[in-house]
C-alpha cells in the first residue's frame, strides 16, 4: 500500500513539475535498421540438453492496431510544456492546443475517446507520439485535450479510453 502511495505521489509531484516526458528515454531504434541491429541482445548459449533450452526471444514489439470499442482504463497525464514545438514520434511538430495524445502501443491516427471517471468529461483525441513512459499511466494528453475534461490543473487523472476511430487505410496510388 505504502509503494502505491509513494509512486502516486511521485508522479504527481513529476507531472507538477513538467519534468514527466522531458526525461524519457530517446525512442527505440527503427526495426531493422544498423541502430537495432547494434541493440539487439547476443544469442543465448545452446542449452546442454534439449529440457533445459533457453526459452526464444520476445517479438520485437509492433504498434498495435486498435479495433473500434477497443477499451482499456489508467492514469491520463499532461505533456510538459517544454515538449511543445518538439517532434512528436510521427513526426509532427506537438502543439499543446491540438487535441493529440501520446500512448504507447495504439497505430499512429487511432482517434480515442478518453473519459474523466472522476467528472465523466470526455474528449476525443488522435494518437501521433509514443508515451506515457511512467508506470500506471495509459495516455499522456495535450493541454487543449486535458483541459476538456477537467486535468488541466491537477496533471493526473483517472481515465478509460476507447477506440472510436480506426486509422484510414492507405490509397494505393493510380497506374
Amino acid at each position: 500500500m505504502k509503494t502505491t502511495s509513494l509512486a502516486l505521489a511521485a508522479c504527481i509531484c513529476l507531472a507538477s513539475t513538467g519534468l514527466s516526458l522531458a526525461q524519457s528515454p530517446a525512442p527505440a531504434p527503427t526495426p531493422g535498421s544498423k541502430a537495432a541491429r547494434a541493440a539487439a541482445p547476443a544469442p543465448a548459449p545452446a542449452a546442454s540438453t534439449p529440457e533445459k533450452a533457453a526459452p526464444a526471444p520476445p517479438a520485437a514489439a509492433t504498434p498495435a492496431a486498435g479495433k473500434t470499442g477497443d477499451a482499456m482504463e489508467g492514469l491520463a497525464a499532461v505533456y510538459s510544456d517544454k515538449l511543445n514545438g518538439r517532434k512528436t514520434a510521427n513526426g509532427e511538430v506537438f502543439s499543446q492546443q491540438a487535441l493529440t495524445a501520446a500512448h504507447p502501443s495504439l497505430t499512429f491516427g487511432t482517434r480515442v475517446k478518453v473519459t474523466n471517471t472522476k467528472n465523466l468529461k470526455s474528449v476525443e483525441v488522435r494518437i501521433n507520439d509514443r508515451g506515457p513512459m511512467h508506470a500506471g499511466r495509459v495516455i499522456d494528453l495535450s493541454r487543449a485535450a486535458a483541459a476538456k475534461i477537467g486535468i488541466n490543473k491537477t496533471g493526473l487523472a483517472p481515465v478509460k479510453l476507447e477506440v472510436v476511430g480506426d486509422v484510414p487505410a492507405k490509397k494505393k496510388a493510380a497506374s
